[in-house]
This record gives C-alpha cells, structure tokens and sequence, in this order.
C-alpha cells in the first residue's frame, strides 16, 4: 500500500511543471505576449462558434476558451499548445447533447478529465506514434466535412432540425431553406467564409476571421437586419464553479460517451502537439504531460459550464507562426478571452449566427491538406483504402468508431503485408565431404525447409499446410535461424506438423533454433518434443549428420563413410 501511494507521488511530481517552464516563460515575453494577443483574435470567433455549435452555447465556447486554454497552457506537456473547444469534439458532444441534455456534457467531460490523467499516470501518451498516417488523414477529412455540415443550418438562417445525424439535419436545414429562403444569412455566411479563405492567401499573418465577424456585426446593426439572428445574450463573466450538473446514479450511463471523448481528446491533443513539433526546431512535447494538462483542463471547463477541450491544430499554427517561444503565449490567449467575457460581452452578444457559420465553413475548407490527401491515395492501395473508410466512417458513425475502423483496418492490412514476408522454401542439402553419389542418395530420402521471416499467427497456416504436404521423404529438416519472430500460435502450428508427419512415420530434425524463441516453444510443449530422441540440432550440417545416421539404422542407407574433421567455417553454417 504504501509503495502504491509513494509511486503515485512520484508520477504526480513527473507530470508538474518544472523550473525550466517558468524558465522559458522569462526568456522573450514581448514575442510570446504579442503571439498570445494574436491567437486570442483568431480563437474568439472559434470559441463562439464551436460553443454554439455543441449545443450548449456561446458561453460554454468561450469557458471553455479561458478555463481550459490555461490549465492545459500551465499544465500540459507542450510549450506551444493552444487548447480549447474544437471542431472535432463538438462532432462528438452533438449526439450527447441530443441525448443526455447539457447536463449530460459536463458530467462526461468530467469524467473524460479523470481517464485523461489516469492514461497520464499510465504513460499512455507513447502510444500515439503508432496511429498510422492514413488514419490520421482521413479523421480529419472526416471531420472537415462534418464540421462544414454542421454549419448548414445557421449559414442558411433556418432553424436546426432535431436529431444527431449530421447528415439528416443538414438535408432538413436544405428542405426548410426552400420553402423559406434567407439570403441575408447566407449572404453574411459566404462573405465572411470568402474573405477567410481568399485573406489567408493574400496576407497570412492577418487575422482576417475577427475583421469579417466585425464587418458583418456592424453591416447588421447598421442596417437593421432581422434575419441576421445574433449570438443572444452572454454573460458578463464566468459562472462560480460548481458540482451541481453531477448525477452519481447517471455515470454508468454516461461511461461510454466518456471513453469516446476521453480518446478524442488525447488523440487530437497529442496530434496537435506534435504538429506544433515538427513547425519547429529544438520543440519536443512530453505526451504524458500533455494528457496530464488537458486531464486538468476537462475536470475544471466543465465546473464553469465548459465544454471538452483538446489541443487546437489550427490555433497551435498560428501561435508557432507568430514567434511564441514558451507556454506564456497560450496563457495570453486564455486572459485576453476572460478580459472580452468581462468587459465585452454585449458586443459579443450581437455577432450573427451565420457570420460564425461562415467562420467555421472556412476553417473545415481550411483543414483538408490536398497535398497530403493526394500523397496518400498514390502511395499504396491500402494507404488509399485506410484513408477512405477511415474518412466515411467518420462522416457515417462518429470520430471514435471511425478511428477504430482505421486501426482495425490498418493492423490487418500491414499483417497480411508481414505475413506474406514470411517464406519456407525448399533448399539443397549442405554437400559437406559426401562424395557426389551418396549426396544425391541421401537427397532422395531428405529435404530440408528454411522459415524466413515471422512464424505468427497471420501465417502459421499456410506454413502447416506446406509442411505437411510433404511427401515420399523419410527426413524432414526444418533450418529455423532466420526466423525473425514467433508466437505462440506459430509454435503450435510446428508442433502440429511435427506430429503429423511423426505420425507417418518421417522424422523431423531443426536447426538453428534462436535463443529468443526457445521459450515459446517451450511453453507449448514443441521444445520437448524436438529434444527428443536428439531432434534438435545447433547447426545444420549436424542434423544432415543425424538424419543420415536414422536412414543407415534403420536401413534405408547403407553406411557411409565417416566424415573428415570439419571446419569451423563449416560448422558455422545454418
């Protein structure tokens, strides 16, 4: 008990800031103070729209902002990260609102906040390397379209229709549009999506997103646009924290959705900080730290009505291109946001649903990478295929089935490319002193197999097969020094086959047997079996020795000469 409690001590004390974070805060304020003020800009118009977006408002977008933003600033493991609401946590939080109501949202981000530090104190966060490319590419192309659908019915100015399909309230918010048009709405939508798209080309570095939700605020005021439906009324300010959202008899309900926003959550984190490493030189993030700050962020967000968080890709790239050196630049973001919830929310509250529409509308167009889509489909069919399913699974399921389908799909498709890497080919007897004929004599009655590759479950039967077709042979001999690996599904398929051909009456010999596989093959019972009657051999020439002494006792062979004293070099041979 008291080891447990001292090893969780020594894990918390791993996972909190160092020294040298504050350390690197102190080093160029100036630059980190000016990227901070610029990601806040860009993050504003975000934070409003994913808020609105996950059903749970505005204001939950912007608590989430502030809170979230600057725990996981604090406390993750990246220097560069900028967290908050995103596009691909609303994907996920829309169906649980729809089903479970607001209340539903914070319990589970609560409880996706515990796994996220748990999987911290487990030194989880290793585990994201092994997420291939192609299911990465897809999840976001999947989630791209997602958030772009999502955005239909506010760009359309039509009221959302009920359910958690996207694809159903999107074709609903288009049969409303017509019999009702609102051009206004999708007047206000295009423009600000435009100016997004066609001002990140012209000027990057301009935060064009807060300019067009500006210019469409004031168009609408100035002339008076009904149709142009606001944000609503924000509060002056974050909720006191509280507990009073939490159901203890509704957790084992909300478990499931909690899983699924806890992996979303580390995954799209993790991603993110990475991206933020390689933007950089000399920036690398500690993954169990950056599960541990975003734990953080997701049990306090939704003590002040907060959404999930996740690291933000977007928000993460423009806080590397604008010079920030240290985590004070994403601490920055989450103050400037508080000063807006507190001294301009009126203004705030003005801002049109379908300028925030036409926000997110370009930042979904935004994240699709054509070039990395394209390097994809060319570089395998089975990249192009991990890609596909991995991308409609998100648009037809949701993020965490769709990932799974990805990985599911991924490990079969790269065991079938390691099975077939496997090879059992027949090889010549090593000739050693035998004269030409009694060569050729005991190749008439022996044959010998070399495994090369993996001896694993994905191609175990194929090897069984192969063996145990062997025919008109009284001597099998297995070279086993180039197996590469072996499982125990491998072990007992040779086992199998050693029996089977024992049983008509051939006798099989091996060589060559690793070290490293000794113990499977001893924990299924084959290492026995070949020790026996001396069926286990170091070298290969040595069991030709052997198989030609069985062949002479048991009359098959007349005896052959004794061989002269071989060579080291000889006896080397496998």
């Amino acid at each position: 008990m008291t080891s447990g409690i001292s090893w969780a001590g020594a894990r918390l004390a791993a996972l909190m800031p160092t020294r040298a974070d504050l350390a690197d805060m102190r080093r160029d304020p100036r630059r980190d103070l000016l990227a901070g003020l610029t990601v806040a800009i860009v993050a504003l118009p975000l934070a409003l729209g994913f808020g609105v977006s996950s059903g749970l408002g505005a204001e939950a977008g912007l608590a989430t902002a502030v809170v979230a933003g600057a725990l996981a600033a604090l406390f993750g493991g990246s220097n560069l990260q900028v967290s908050g609401p995103t596009g691909a946590m609303t994907v996920v939080l829309v169906p649980i609102v729809g089903e479970y109501g607001p209340t539903g949202v914070l319990t589970v981000g609560l409880m996706a906040g515990v796994m996220l530090v748990v999987l911290a104190a487990l030194r989880a966060g290793k585990y994201m390397q092994y997420v291939p490319a192609p299911v990465v590419e897809g999840f976001t192309l999947g989630i791209a379209c997602v958030i772009g659908l999502q955005q239909v019915p506010n760009a359309l100015g039509v009221p959302k229709a009920e359910g958690d399909r996207v694809l159903v309230v999107t074709w609903r918010a288009v049969v409303e549009f017509a019999r009702d048009p609102n051009w206004t709405a999708v007047g206000f939508a295009v423009a600000v999506a435009a100016v997004m798209l066609v001002g990140a080309r012209w000027r990057p570095t301009v935060p064009f997103s807060i300019l067009a939700v500006i210019a469409a605020t004031a168009v609408s005021q100035v002339a008076g646009l009904d149709a142009a439906q606001p944000i609503g009324d924000l509060p002056s300010g974050l909720p006191a924290p509280s507990l009073g959202f939490l159901d203890l008899g509704s957790l084992s309900t909300l478990l499931a959705p909690a899983v699924a926003v806890a992996a979303l959550a580390a995954l799209e984190s993790l991603l993110s900080a990475s991206v933020a490493d390689g933007m950089t030189v000399g920036q690398r993030h500690d993954p169990d730290r950056e599960l541990f700050g975003h734990g953080l962020a997701n049990i306090a967000a939704p003590l002040f009505g907060g959404v999930p968080a996740t690291g933000a890709i977007a928000r993460t790239a423009v806080n590397v291109r604008t010079g920030a050196v240290s985590r004070l630049a994403a601490l920055t973001h989450a103050a400037i946001l508080a000063v807006i919830v507190f001294a301009a929310a009126p203004l705030v509250s003005r801002i049109p649903l379908a300028a925030l529409a036409g926000v997110l509308l370009a930042t979904a167009v935004r994240m699709v990478e054509v070039g990395s889509l394209r390097a994809m489909a060319k570089a395998t069919r089975s990249d192009a295929l991990i890609l596909v399913l991995t991308a409609v699974a998100t648009l037809a399921l949701d993020l965490v089935y769709a990932v799974i389908i990805g990985l599911v799909v991924a490990g079969a498709l790269a065991l079938r490319a390691v099975a077939k890497q496997a090879r059992f080919d027949q090889v010549p007897l090593d000739r050693g002193d035998h004269s030409a004929e009694q060569h050729a004599l005991l190749a008439e009655h022996i044959v010998a197999y070399r495994i090369d590759g993996p001896l694993f479950f994905a191609a175990a039967h194929r090897f069984l097969l192969e063996l145990t077709e062997v025919a008109d042979v009284r001597v099998v001999i297995l070279r086993m020094s180039r197996v590469s690996t072996m499982d125990a599904t491998g072990a007992l398929v040779l086992k199998d086959a050693v029996e089977k051909l024992k049983r008509r009456g051939i006798l099989v010999l091996a060589s060559g047997i690793r070290t490293g596989q000794r113990q499977v093959l001893d924990s299924v019972g084959a290492l026995e079996l070949l020790r026996h009657d001396g069926r286990e051999h170091a070298t290969t020439p040595e069991a030709i020795r052997a198989a030609r002494d069985h062949l002479e006792a048991t009359g098959v062979l007349t005896a052959v000469p004794a061989q002269k004293p071989r060579t080291a070099g000889e006896e080397a041979v496998r």
